[in-house]
């Protein structure tokens, strides 16, 4: 467990790494163009790790300070707005510094200690891997925004483990209550080996590839715009509410807004 969770920690770190190499070259028009995501731009999009990642460590590193942060918030109290302005130099530097702080509060906490969360607390491995999660998912944000593509990694598997574990959360956050029997995920890993989660024999299939699914999980692809194959009686509903994140999903991204030409 332990070399698995130096390994996520590694992995998260390259997750950055790669984001940061994208924006960093980005022009002040660029940093401003607007996203797939509902009035945010590039720049909204990297503050929004910036400052989670912040609390993220704070999550970690200090349990009774985050109660103290979470309960402003609930408030009202929002950094968001206030930083929203800020150049992408300071804000480069600014996301930078968050994230040196969330690798090392990871580092300096057992893989399974529970860390208090705005979601369901979660241990330290599910933590960093969420943190991967949506550096992943606000970075596809940006490189459709900027019409770019990423190559698919292995890291993928993070987040698919993430986007299987929270199927039940899923159907929950949308009023629902979950189906009992399990699914079965096979998926294409980018490196052609196979990933798969559930027993074979399930009345639930998935199976497709790795981007694809976690795509969909994430929300940041419709179902209909994937090559994603299903079937049984409850396989379509959970990857249409699918959501590997905590708290309110919104709306997800339409049908045939990137439709792929095949």
């Amino acid at each position: 467990m332990a070399d698995q969770y130096r390994a996520l920690i590694a992995d998260l770190e390259a997750e950055h790494a790669q984001l940061d190499g994208i924006v960093t070259p980005l022009s002040e028009a660029e940093w401003s163009r607007l996203t797939p995501a509902d009035g945010w731009t590039v720049r909204d999009s990297i503050l929004h790790l910036a400052l989670t990642d912040d609390v993220a460590a704070l999550a970690a590193a200090d349990p009774l300070a985050f109660e103290a942060h979470r309960e402003q918030r609930r408030a009202g109290s929002d950094p968001f707005e206030t930083h929203r302005n800020m150049p992408p130099d300071q804000l480069l530097d600014l996301w930078r510094a968050s994230r040196a702080r969330l690798l090392d509060a990871l580092r300096s906490v057992d893989s399974r200690a529970r860390i208090t969360w705005f979601g369901p607390p979660m241990s330290a491995m599910s933590h960093a891997t969420a943190r991967l999660m949506e550096t992943w998912a606000h970075g596809q944000d940006v490189v459709d925004a900027l019409g770019l593509e990423r190559t698919p990694t292995t890291r993928l598997r993070h987040i698919a483990h993430l986007g299987v574990r929270a199927r039940a959360y899923s159907y929950q956050q949308h009023g629902f209550t979950p189906p009992t029997t399990e699914v079965h995920v096979a998926l294409t890993a980018p490196d052609g080996t196979a990933w798969a989660w559930g027993g074979p024999d399930a009345a639930d299939q998935v199976s497709g590839t790795a981007l694809d699914f976690c795509l969909v999980v994430v929300r940041r692809r419709h179902l209909d715009d994937t090559d994603l194959q299903f079937e049984g009686p409850h396989a379509r509903e959970w990857l249409v509410i699918a959501q590997a994140f905590a708290g309110r999903a919104g709306a997800g991204r339409q049908p045939g807004q990137f439709k792929r030409t095949r």
